[in-house]
């Protein structure tokens, strides 16, 4: 798979802070008029990778006139390697405020999987424009309407290898989908992934959604009934509209053969938030 992001103009690197978290600036094909008008879109990965995660995604919404943030945690990707034992979900948290005081104004967070609840969480407090989950970990509140059943509890080790990705397909992946992603992946921190990972054995981030006001969108990969009303529950925790997107796996959302009907379904609604 190309890693489309590579072959766009108008792209800055840069690093952030004393953890030198790195950081992609993609400007918007638009006249500035327009794009002036707009909030910035702060795109957050989730656990075990990077800004890399992001590369089919970034091409159509700078297609559309949005500027783009797409940032790394801490010890990700480009980002500054760290000892990955001491780090926290907190530490994640500080991260993404980071990046938004480089934004410039209040972005629309955007996040997958683990950045997902991550923006949940910082959502409570920072003064964001618009909120967009995609299959994003369940907080408490969710869990407890909608228990994972079955689940194989495991304890952690101080780090948490990257996962083996060892099936060749999946229903929306193809092999050169899986390798792209691979070549990638790296470990991550037991302590943060612990905080929200209900395989783990975590009680799991509670967010208080009345301190959320910002306009939200909840895109949940739907593989079985119970994924479904995870999502719409989810949504309704939040307010948000929902989209559930059947037969789609979690990594497939973001690098797979259907990938567009999630951007598709996010740049519908940024259309909506500017009627």
């Amino acid at each position: 798979m190309r890693d489309y992001t590579k072959e766009l103009p108008n792209h800055t690197e840069k690093y952030l802070g004393d953890n030198d978290l790195y950081l992609e600036i993609f400007e918007g094909v638009i006249p500035p008029k327009v794009a002036n008008n707009r909030p910035p879109l702060l795109f957050v990965h989730g656990a075990f990778t990077g800004s890399w995660m992001w590369s089919k995604y970034i091409p159509h919404f700078i297609g559309e006139g949005w500027k783009c943030y797409v940032m790394n945690l801490r010890s990700h990707y480009k980002s500054r390697l760290l000892d990955m034992t001491k780090i926290t979900f907190e530490d994640y948290i500080e991260d993404i405020k980071e990046v938004i005081s480089e934004c410039g104004a209040p972005p629309i967070l955007i996040g997958f999987s683990m950045g997902g609840i991550l923006a949940q969480k910082l959502a409570e407090t920072a003064e964001i424009a618009g909120l967009v989950l995609i299959d994003s970990s369940i907080s408490r509140e969710v869990h407890e309407v909608v228990p994972y059943q079955d689940i194989t509890r495991v304890t952690p080790g101080i780090l948490l290898p990257a996962p083996a990705r060892e099936e060749l397909s999946s229903i929306d992946e193809t092999p050169n989908d899986i390798e792209f992603q691979k070549k990638y992946l790296t470990m991550e921190s037991a302590k943060a992934f612990s905080a929200f990972s209900f395989h783990f054995g975590a009680t799991g981030i509670s967010i208080d959604s009345r301190s959320i006001s910002c306009p939200c969108l909840v895109i949940t990969a739907v593989r079985c009934d119970d994924d479904d009303r995870r999502g719409r529950v989810a949504a309704e925790h939040l307010r948000a509209e929902y989209k559930g997107l059947w037969n789609t796996t979690h990594t497939g959302v973001l690098v797979g053969q259907r990938y567009r009907e999630s951007v598709d379904t996010i740049i519908n609604w940024l259309k909506r938030l500017e009627d």
